[in-house]
Parts: C-alpha cells; sequence; structure tokens
C-alpha cells in the first residue's frame, strides 16, 4: 500500500520510466509518512469527516468576488438603478460556480493545474504569451485590491493613501506567512474576512430594511430600463468572473489527498462542488447586500442634494462620506471595517494566484519569501499609479483551456464532463466573450468620437488597436479550434507499473486501486516549507 509520503514522488519518478508528470517539487521537504493503517481509515471515514477535509479552496476563490473593484461595481449598480440588477448577480454567480467547478475538476482528476497543464500542452512562445496575460491578469485585479485596502487605512486611521499602499504589502505578505503552517491555515484566515465582510453589510442592511418584494422581484425579474444599464449589467457580470481564479481552483485542490480511483476522484468533485456552492452563497449575500444598501440610500426621497450628486458618481473614498451624512459615523466605520477585510483578503488570494501562476507557465522554483516579494512588488507600481486594466480582455486566455482540457480525453480520460455540462458552459463562455469584446469595441469608438485629439492622432491610434484587436481575435480562434497534443492522463494500473518499474513494489489489484492516492502536492498545501 502506498504511503503519502511516497505520493508526492510519483510524479518524478513515473517520469522516468515514460509517464508524464509535471509541476513544481520542492525536492528538499520531505513528507510525513503515512502508512497503510491511515489509509485504510481514510477508506471508512464518515462522509461528514471527508466533506470537511474539502473544505477551504471556495472560501478562496469566492473571496475573489468581493473585491473593492466589485464593492465600487455593486454600489454603482445600486445608486443608478436601485434593485433593478440584481438578477445578473444572480445570473453571474451560477455561471461562475459552473466555471469554477470545472476549474477545481480539472485539478482533482489530473493532478496538476491549470497552469501547468498550458506548459505542457502549448509550444513555448504560447505559453510566455498566457503567462504574460495571466500576471496581467493578476495585477489589473490587485490594484482597486490594493487601494481599497490603503483607502480602508485612511478612512480608520488616517493614514495616507500612498503609505497605506506600501503598508499593504507587507501586512500582505505578514498573513502569507501563515502558508507555514499550512494551507488550511490560510483559508480559515480567508473565511473569518469574508464572515466579517457579511457581518458588516448585514448590519447595515438591518438598519435599512428595504423592502423585500422589490428586493425578489429585482433578484428573479430581469429587467434592463434606462441608459447605461446594458453596460451597467455587463461590468457587473464580468466583474464576477476573475482569470486568475481560474488557475487558482485548479491548484488549490490539490493540496488534498484524494485516492486515486474513479470513484474517490468524482467523491472528492462533489465534496468541492458543494463547499464552493456554500462559499459562493455567502459571496452571493454580500454582492446583493451592497447593491441594496446602495440602492436604498441612493433612491431615498428625502436625500440631499450634495448626496445625490456623490451617488451620480460612488468611488470607494466618498461612499464612507455618503454613508457618514445618511445613516451616521458609525456606518461609515463599519464600511471601512468591511473595505478593509475585503481589500486584504483578495490581496491574498491574488498573491496566491500569482505564485501558481508563475510555478505553473514557467516551472521557476524559489522559496515563497521572494515569489511572494515580487509578485507584490509587480502590482505596487501600478497601485501608486492607478492604472486600470480590463478584465474582460483577458479572460478569454484562461477559460478557453479549461474548457477544452476537462473534456479532452488526453487530459482526463473517462473522466470527462458530461455533454450537458460541456455545452451549457461553452455556450455562456461565448457569448460572455462576445459580449465583452462588443464592449470593448463600443466603449473604444466612444472614446473616439467624442475625444479632441488631432485626426492625424486618431488614425495612428486606430491602426493600433485594430492590429491588437485582430491578433486577440486570431488568439482567440487558435486556442478553440487548436487539438491537445499532449496526453497527461494516466490509469491507474499503469501508474503502479510504472513505479514498479522504478523500484517499488505496488499492487495493481483491484482492491487496492481504490486507496492509490492522486499525486499530493506538498507544495501546493505547505508552499512556506521550500
Amino acid at each position: 500500500m502506498q504511503g503519502a509520503g511516497e505520493t508526492g514522488e510519483i510524479g518524478r519518478e513515473a517520469l522516468h520510466v515514460g509517464v508524464l508528470q509535471s509541476g513544481s517539487t520542492t525536492g528538499k521537504h520531505e513528507d510525513k509518512t503515512v502508512d497503510g493503517e491511515k489509509d485504510g481509515k481514510f477508506q471508512v471515514q464518515p462522509r461528514w469527516r471527508k466533506f470537511l477535509a474539502h473544505v477551504g479552496p471556495g472560501a478562496l476563490v469566492a473571496i475573489g468576488f468581493l473585491d473593492p473593484s466589485n464593492l465600487e461595481t455593486d454600489m454603482q449598480a445600486g445608486a443608478d438603478f436601485k434593485y433593478e440588477l440584481l438578477w445578473v448577480i444572480l445570473v453571474g454567480m451560477i455561471f461562475a460556480l459552473l466555471i469554477q467547478t470545472l476549474a477545481a475538476n480539472l485539478g482533482v482528476k489530473t493532478g496538476r493545474h491549470l497552469a501547468e497543464l498550458c506548459r505542457e500542452e502549448y509550444p513555448r512562445y504560447v505559453n510566455i504569451c498566457l503567462w504574460i496575460i495571466a500576471e496581467l491578469a493578476v495585477i489589473s485585479d490587485d490594484i482597486p485590491e490594493v487601494l481599497g485596502t490603503a483607502f480602508a487605512f485612511n478612512i480608520l486611521f488616517k493614514i495616507p493613501v500612498w503609505a497605506g499602499v506600501i503598508l499593504t504589502v507587507f501586512s500582505t505578505l505578514l498573513l502569507l506567512g501563515v502558508q507555514r503552517f499550512g494551507a488550511r491555515k490560510l483559508e480559515f484566515i480567508i473565511a473569518a474576512f469574508m464572515f466579517t465582510m457579511a457581518a458588516c453589510f448585514f448590519g447595515e442592511l438591518s438598519y435599512l430594511r428595504p423592502s423585500a418584494g422589490e428586493v425578489v422581484k429585482g433578484m428573479f425579474v430581469p429587467s434592463l430600463q434606462g441608459k447605461g444599464a446594458a453596460a451597467n449589467a455587463i461590468a457587473l457580470f464580468g466583474a464576477i468572473i476573475t482569470p486568475y481564479n481560474l488557475f487558482l481552483h485548479s491548484a488549490l485542490v490539490l493540496s488534498r489527498k484524494t485516492p486515486r480511483s474513479d470513484k474517490s476522484i468524482r467523491a472528492a468533485c462533489r465534496y468541492f462542488l458543494i463547499e464552493c456552492s456554500l462559499a459562493f452563497i455567502v459571496a452571493f449575500l454580500i454582492n446583493v447586500s451592497v447593491v441594496v444598501v446602495a440602492g436604498s440610500i441612493c433612491n431615498a426621497s428625502n436625500l440631499s442634494p450634495a448626496d445625490s450628486n456623490t451617488c451620480s458618481d460612488l468611488t470607494l473614498q466618498s461612499t464612507p462620506l455618503l454613508l457618514r451624512n445618511v445613516l451616521g459615523r458609525s456606518s461609515s466605520v463599519v464600511f471601512a471595517v468591511a473595505l478593509l477585510a475585503s481589500g486584504q483578503s483578495t490581496t491574498i488570494s491574488c498573491t496566491f494566484a500569482g505564485q501558481v501562476i508563475m510555478q505553473g507557465f514557467l516551472d521557476i522554483k524559489m522559496k515563497n519569501w521572494v515569489r511572494n516579494l515580487i509578485t507584490r512588488v509587480i502590482a505596487i507600481a501600478p497601485s501608486l499609479l492607478v492604472s486600470v486594466m480590463i478584465l474582460s480582455f483577458e479572460l478569454p486566455f484562461a477559460l478557453i483551456p479549461l474548457l477544452k482540457f476537462c473534456n479532452s480525453r488526453k487530459k482526463v480520460g473517462p473522466l470527462k464532463e458530461s455533454i450537458y455540462t460541456v455545452v451549457i458552459a461553452w455556450t455562456l463562455s461565448m457569448a460572455l466573450i462576445v459580449v465583452n469584446t462588443y464592449f470593448l469595441v463600443w466603449t473604444y469608438v466612444d472614446w473616439l468620437v467624442h475625444n479632441r485629439l488631432p485626426k492625424y492622432a486618431n488614425a495612428l491610434v486606430s491602426v493600433v488597436v485594430f492590429a491588437l484587436m485582430a491578433a486577440y481575435l486570431a488568439a482567440v480562434v487558435y486556442l478553440t479550434l487548436r487539438k491537445d497534443t499532449v496526453a497527461t492522463y494516466v490509469p491507474v494500473p499503469e501508474r503502479a507499473q510504472a513505479q514498479a518499474e522504478a523500484g517499488r513494489m505496488v499492487s495493481c489489484s483491484a482492491a487496492d486501486e481504490d486507496q492509490q492516492p492522486a499525486p499530493y502536492r506538498k507544495d501546493l498545501a505547505d508552499i512556506a516549507s521550500i
């Protein structure tokens, strides 16, 4: 029977006998030995204990839907359209749950995360491009998170925003140090931040007491009335799907020890689906409460002209002042606490994702404090300059490989997703890509019509923009139509045979197959031990 201490070596040993196993391995740490008796106990554990063993990754992923930029988008949607766009959040969360479930399943079924699979499948120049795009996605999402945390420090402790940005870097590195004690400790901290946000916004909601009927109607009756409703809905929907979360989720599930049989793998996929659904429900309710709070305040009949003007352009800095004027000083402090929890937790999630992306695409082995510092430094310069990048542009380059790998026999063997899941996922994904592309083009055309640049400057900018757009569309088509060529799925008997040839006596009997652990990624479960 295979011990868990030996499973960390499965990929490296199998590689010498023709079984492809990628992924960063520390080579210096020692896994704890788990004897056959403990493996046997795992097989007979009650379901609730097995479920608890899988709880955690969902919180790290769901917190990405609660970053400061999402909160700002939610607040503006509520201020402009009250509860009318709540249905967009509902649809977006359902779609996000579907996509994130596919990402988790991919990691469980293959023993590799999405970035590693991309590195194995695509040519080097394609991988470099995908890595750059993924890093840009992390940076562009990290900018509002760092600034949101800095604004919270400014509101609570009167720290200048520039100093708050720098303080955020150090506080994030400090919290990431918890990884030294295992990934689950970090997941617990993120969950605590999430419930802190829930307590803050639910408290604001209970004070306002909005009409339950109007809230339910906005949630289940689609409507896009009023100028700018469609654009606001696209922004609201696009903010929910974050590219780096696809890489992160497929990696987080590898920190759990899943026995390597079809039955156990499918059971693990179910457990991850349940725990992710619970985390998403909490995230959904928080997003709804933010929209409802802003909608209730900004659409009140007794709102002063100054506060009404603030509602027309709500930002992370102006919202506390609005809350103080309408609900009192304590309300602005509560918002600042929620903003601090949002910014700090999502910067941790983003940094963790940056680690996964760098390791997966480049297979760079370095100490984690160095990797964390690099990821923070990359994001801090744009944060200080308050630059903005568009996540919707980068989404297809993570989403398309994920959808293809999940239904590739060369990647997951017989563990492919059902045809219904595949069709729904591809249909919704293509619709989202088309809508985002249209929105980007429409935004550029609107800018082109209303800017005051000379005609030759507009012509030059247009040539560059349309060249980039053509390259973008060509890349999307390439990723969509390219057939997978690298087979990474290895059946259990073949893996056991490969280990036997490498000098390990492993039984291939049917009774032992259910206890063959999947490649357990110690580097992802306890990264700081490098």
